[in-house]
């Protein structure tokens, strides 16, 4: 495998401030028990990582050569969102966990405790320093934020990738794999050391299963001297033309015009382009819905800092197994059937058949691939028209954004990727649960 190139090693900055004389003996002894409490509870969830959030935040907060002072509250603020935006990260793989539930509880609690808030900025990712004598990656060249300008290697160019998510909702993931899924409520499509992206899918009908994405949004992390920290939000009927801040660039930094908001169609289609991690990605509104393109080099997709602990991140991994749906097991059902499974508002659905269905799908979509088969399947559960444009225009967006010609029509749905992809119950071992807390009550009886 090729080393990545420094620009896409960002890991997570030690040497944080520690928490000071401001943390007050409260804070320290709270996280005296918990570090002997979670190294007694680890073995109740051996998938859960939290013990590695804690341990990097007391490893960051223990620098000997810190000195409390004006600016001491404002450095452990930020140590502590780094902390919570790690125990997120885990979420999936410590529900049920107790010791997880306690350090979430216990971070609000110091949070509070010296006042700070839930937005702002988390620490700075650590960048690779050169050998002496390599000034490709410069941090003051403009280059650096010119992804593919950046990119030496001869004759060669990156490997780019596409993700999307349309209709009910349809996932294709980086690789190319092919989903339906339920996925109601907030799901991460993007979780990497650049920006994250998340969407908010809700039923498409009253008592249906059939979700859709109402609100979208995207995080574009502070890099370099390219940009600042930018946040995108897009929600039904509310497709804006600029970032939260109401800027449509990077912000301040010599490098801001590597990231910038293009509106194509207004209130249905725009464009963000960040050139310095070499990314487009396109978001339109069809319909009340909202759909989601994006086309990222392979390096920056795998750009992670825990590559064992990614948690959910859909566009890599695709839907937990429990969350899809087999449509090619909807069609081979009597129409009246697969509808009254995926909706009770059966007669709102049923304006379309199958035949009718494939008939209006065929005049935006005339190969009968998976797009096609996603708009026959969409209008059979919510008997929406709109769902032919999203189809279509997701359609679109892969001609446009896939590097691979050959790849842009796919025929073959993928199915559930094994046990490794379904999500977790929240189950928890008795037995292993009550030996653990007698353990923490011993250890805080020694403390105290």
């Amino acid at each position: 495998m090729q080393p990545i190139r420094a620009r896409v090693v960002v890991k997570a900055q030690a040497g944080w401030m520690g928490m000071g004389r401001g943390a007050g003996p409260k804070a320290l002894g709270f996280f005296k028990i918990l570090t002997v409490f979670l190294c007694t509870f680890h073995t109740v969830s051996s998938s859960c990582k939290i013990l590695k959030c804690t341990a990097d935040y007391l490893q960051a907060t223990s620098n000997p050569h810190h000195h409390a002072g004006p600016e001491d509250t404002v450095e452990i603020c930020t140590a502590l969102r780094t902390y919570a935006h790690c125990s997120r990260r885990t979420a999936r793989t410590c529900r049920g966990d107790l010791a997880y539930h306690s350090t979430v509880h216990g971070i609000d609690d110091l949070m509070s405790h010296h006042n700070c808030s839930k937005d702002g900025p988390t620490s700075q990712p650590r960048i690779r320093i050169l050998p002496p004598g390599d000034s490709q990656e410069r941090s003051d060249s403009p280059e650096i934020c010119h992804y593919e300008k950046s990119f030496h290697r001869p004759s060669a160019l990156p490997n780019y990738t596409h993700c999307g998510l349309f209709g009910d909702p349809h996932l294709r993931t980086f690789s190319d794999t092919f989903q339906t899924c339920k996925i109601q409520g907030a799901w991460p499509l993007i979780d990497n050391n650049y920006l994250n992206v998340q969407v908010t899918n809700t039923p498409v009908l009253p008592g249906s299963i059939a979700t859709a994405t109402s609100k979208l949004t995207i995080i574009f992390k502070n890099f370099q001297e390219c940009v600042d920290q930018k946040v995108y939000q897009a929600e039904m009927d509310e497709l804006p033309a600029a970032f939260v801040d109401g800027s449509k660039n990077g912000g301040d930094k010599s490098g801001a015009n590597s990231l910038r908001i293009i509106e194509k169609v207004a209130g249905q289609h725009i464009e963000i382009q960040a050139k310095y991690i070499g990314t487009t990605i396109v978001v339109r509104q069809v319909g009340r819905y909202l759909t989601f393109a994006v086309r990222m080099p392979e390096e920056v997709v795998n750009a992670v800092e825990d590559k064992d602990n990614q948690g959910l991140y859909l566009c890599l991994h695709g839907c937990p197994q429990n969350q899809q749906i087999d449509f090619r097991t909807f069609h081979s059902q009597a129409p009246e059937t697969g509808l009254k499974r995926l909706t009770s508002a059966a007669s709102s659905a049923a304006s379309f058949t199958p035949q009718t269905a494939e008939a209006k799908c065929k005049e935006k979509l005339p190969v009968e691939d998976l797009y096609f088969q996603s708009c026959v399947f969409d209008l059979l559960t919510t008997g929406d028209v709109n769902f032919t444009l999203a189809a279509y225009y997701a359609f679109e967006d892969v001609k446009l954004l896939h590097s691979n010609k050959n790849k842009v029509h796919l025929f073959e749905r993928t199915t559930g990727l094994g046990p490794s992809n379904t999500a977790p119950s929240a189950g928890v071992d008795v037995p292993q649960l009550l030996v653990a807390l007698v353990c923490l009550i011993q250890c805080c009886a020694m403390l105290l």
